[in-house]
């Protein structure tokens, strides 16, 4: 059995892996493209798989697999035997060692990765730097899709890695979690505004996803760079945190990086601020 250090792998790791009988890589690309009124959405990143991806990869529709179709709130955590059917058929089974990346800062990774440890699977982990770091070191890459094995996997849910919309208000009332906006300063302050009400979560404190990686490489920061990053925000040990974003995915990110910091009582709003700023009644702040 492969020996999978987690939550994140190098591109060196990878490279003298590739092949191992074990190994499932998942690209989880996710890109981001205008509509035509001006706004964004988000969409399926296969063209970009299609054209190269790391040599073994299996292509990971994380929108169109791994949310609930039956909720009408955007990517929320599939049904056990949904969940299990969408990751069976990319070939993970419970003994498999699991290595996800995608082609941005890690979040759409991280997502499924936070999926596979919501539903009690921790042979997992995101390739550090992703696409960008592995393809800049000039490592090799294929066009080719692999056969899919039969996999068997076994959920076991974990409630306590995701929250819902009445959680993070008790959370808010009795203070016994720290709230983590995942988002940048702008979105947090209220001066930008995508969602239908600007702002943050009550109470909420700031660590923008965005600055968890090194822009030039893609790669996490150090360790003791991302430590400082979330000492100043207020996130502490001793606390429950809670992180949540516009639509549950940058919080993953966020919820990765505290794991790997050794934060143990992490959890993610699935509904984030998708849902929360759909209720008029629910706490916000700006400023």
């Amino acid at each position: 059995m492969t020996d999978l250090p987690t939550p994140l792998v190098s591109t060196d790791w990878l490279a003298d892996h590739l092949g191992a009988p074990d190994l499932v890589i998942l690209d989880c690309t996710t890109v981001q493209e205008e509509t035509p009124d001006g706004s964004y959405a988000f969409v399926a990143g296969r063209t970009s798989y299609d054209d190269a991806h790391i040599p073994g990869s299996v292509f990971c529709d994380v929108l169109g697999t791994l949310g609930d179709k039956d909720d009408p709130r955007p990517l929320m955590m599939p049904k056990p035997n949904a969940f299990k059917a969408a990751i069976e058929a990319l070939g993970v089974g419970d003994d498999s060692a699991v290595v996800l990346y995608d082609r941005g800062i890690g979040s759409w990774a991280a997502r499924v990765w936070w999926s596979l440890k919501s539903y009690g699977f921790d042979r997992a982990a995101v390739l550090d730097g992703g696409f960008k770091k592995w393809t800049a070191e000039a490592r090799p890459v294929s066009d080719a899709a692999p056969e899919i094995s039969p996999a068997t996997f076994t959920p076991h849910y974990r409630p306590d890695r995701i929250v819902s919309k009445e959680d993070v208000l008790n959370a808010i009332e009795s203070g016994g979690a720290t709230l983590v906006h995942s988002l940048s300063h702008k979105e947090f302050t209220g001066e930008a505004a995508p969602m239908p009400r600007a702002g943050r979560i009550k109470g909420s404190i700031n660590a923008p996803a965005s600055s968890l990686v090194d822009p030039d490489t893609g790669a996490y920061l150090p360790q003791e760079k991302l430590a400082a990053h979330f000492d100043a925000a207020g996130a502490r040990k001793s606390q429950r945190v809670i992180t949540y974003c516009g639509g549950g995915v940058a919080a993953c990110n966020n919820a990765l990086a505290l794991t790997a910091l050794g934060f143990d009582d992490v959890a993610v709003y699935d509904g984030s601020l998708a849902e929360w700023t759909a209720d008029p009644d629910a706490p916000m702040e700006t400023g």
